[in-house]
């Protein structure tokens, strides 16, 4: 793999520094250093201005994009502080520094993800580039799966929905009563015009939501709540409810049956998660994925972002491990939790008195 830095010449010291461990650790790993950023590189490191934050002019989004953006004093709220940063810079992830050390430069740095991750960038102090080298590359060589084919073929006898999406209109009603769906992020407030036609163009996405939910309709399709879309408030089959058929992977694309008088949203960008464990569990008859957690379940080693085929393969492989599959709920690292049931109403049921709302980051 081919590794970058923009924008990093001449900063600080403590860029330099990062930039210098960042450079020797992925040679040693046989990574190449590239003289300018491109489109065959696979991590950009994209220096990040707190006064005046701007996207890499990635081409495609193959190229992985760790904004670094260094803060003059300790920070106590990484995430608050960062987030908006992470967005309007348009990176993968964010690693952040309060005040750091040129000597110790990950001292106290934090990475932030855009599923609302922030948990310390090292943790090993004698290492501390080869511990973030292991965090970072396993996401950086992940296969996003966000693309979306609109067929326009859903039986009209579906259109005014069915007892499955009744049951996801349910759901996101009790979500939104347990407070378990996170604000979504402003994205329009803070990115201009310009970022906005660059977001959507990398992502398809105008906005940023957190959560989803999905009802098996039959042994192959299933009905899944829409991307950028209130999940509190689901109710328009074939606008934020959506028909899933399966995945091209000719075209690398998720499959949808939507209606020919409706322009709809995309589908969460979970539904290559969500297909994965509906093929290889058919016991299992919904599932719910939420910012929150339970205590003591079986937890992904790995915080794949979403929307990644690793993630739907961890979390498919974490529940063939479970002593009851269709009947679990999986800890997704620094993220949340994937719950898997026979119908919605048993997910809630059994998550009523053990959900709690944060997320332990480690």
């Amino acid at each position: 793999m081919r590794f970058a830095f923009d924008g990093c010449e001449g900063g600080s010291p403590w860029l330099q520094a990062v930039c210098m461990g960042l450079t020797k650790t992925f040679t040693a790993r046989g990574h190449t250093l590239a003289a300018q950023p491109d489109d065959g590189c696979g991590i950009v490191f994209h220096a990040v201005s707190e006064e005046r934050p701007r996207p890499f002019p990635r081409k495609s989004r193959a190229t992985f994009v760790v904004g670094l953006t260094e803060l003059p004093e300790p920070e106590s709220s990484p995430l608050h502080r960062g987030y908006p940063l992470l967005v309007r810079s348009i990176s993968n992830m964010l690693l952040l520094a309060g005040a750091p050390s040129a000597e110790r430069p990950l001292a106290d740095a934090h990475l932030l993800t855009p599923e609302l991750g922030c948990y310390p960038a090292a943790t090993d102090s004698a290492r501390p580039f080869e511990d973030l080298y292991e965090r970072l590359t396993p996401l950086a060589t992940s296969h996003l799966v966000i693309d979306n084919v609109f067929d326009p073929d859903l039986p009209q006898d579906l259109w005014e929905g069915t007892d499955a999406t009744d049951d996801l209109v349910w759901a996101s009603r009790q979500l939104a009563a347990m407070r378990l769906l996170p604000t979504p992020f402003p994205v329009q407030e803070v990115l201009g015009p310009d970022d906005m036609r660059f977001l959507h163009r990398l992502y398809g996405i105008g906005g940023l939501s957190y959560g989803n939910i999905s009802v098996r309709h039959d042994e192959s399709r299933f009905w899944m709540s829409a991307s950028g879309v209130d999940k509190g408030k689901l109710g328009r089959v074939g606008d934020d409810i959506l028909l899933v058929k399966g995945y091209d992977p000719d075209r690398d694309a998720m499959l949808l049956s939507v209606r020919p008088d409706v322009e709809p949203h995309r589908v969460s960008v979970d539904a290559i998660e969500h297909l994965l464990i509906y093929q290889e569990h058919p016991d299992i008859g919904a599932i719910l994925h939420v910012h929150a957690w339970v205590d003591g379940i079986r937890t992904t080693d790995i915080n794949y972002p979403c929307g990644t085929m690793e993630i739907g393969l961890a979390v498919a492989a974490a529940l063939r491990a479970e002593p009851d599959p269709a009947h679990a709920t999986i800890g997704l690292r620094n993220h949340g939790i994937t719950a898997v049931g026979p119908n919605l109403h048993e997910i809630f049921a059994r998550l009523a008195d053990q959900v709690q709302a944060t997320v332990p980051m480690r």
